[in-house]
């Protein structure tokens, strides 16, 4: 399949589901948050288990057969932290990293940074929100393509 197919896909994805504040399908195990976005033969699933600190797991499939998968942690660390801020920073996702967000976002007195390390195929990474010069929230991420 197409790379730059795959990824524009998965920009849409993350873009109508949790980023953009998308319907949650019923929980697939209990208490998880599940989001999905189908489109043709490809599907989409964002599914994660807390709020103030959560765990998760982002995947895709072709036909339904799962060919990438993202897997990311983190958590909250103060009050200060702006839920819609973080959501309005991975609408910002760029194409030749399209893991979180942007590799630096700002807004009013937020920061979002994000570093990644690796390609589409294999990387690691991690995402943090700053208010003023505190860190507010953090999140590690890993993932690549999967047979």
């Amino acid at each position: 399949m197409d790379k730059t197919f795959v990824i524009d896909f998965l920009i849409k994805a993350k873009n109508a589901t949790y980023a953009g504040k998308g319907p949650e399908n019923p929980p697939s195990r209990p208490a998880s948050h599940d989001l999905s976005f189908e489109k043709d033969n490809l599907k989409y699933i964002d599914t994660y288990l807390g709020s103030k600190s959560f765990a998760g797991e982002e995947a895709l499939w072709e036909n339904n057969n799962p060919f990438w998968a993202m897997n990311y942690v983190g958590r909250v660390i103060a009050d200060s932290f702006n839920g819609d801020f973080l959501k309005e920073a991975l609408q910002h996702v760029p194409e030749d990293l399209p893991f979180r967000g942007p590799q630096l976002y700002t807004r009013d007195n937020f920061s979002y940074k994000c570093t990644v390390h690796g390609n589409f195929e294999w990387f690691h990474g991690r995402e943090e929100i700053f208010n003023g010069d505190t860190l507010v929230y953090e999140c590690i991420f890993h993932g690549g393509n999967i047979s």
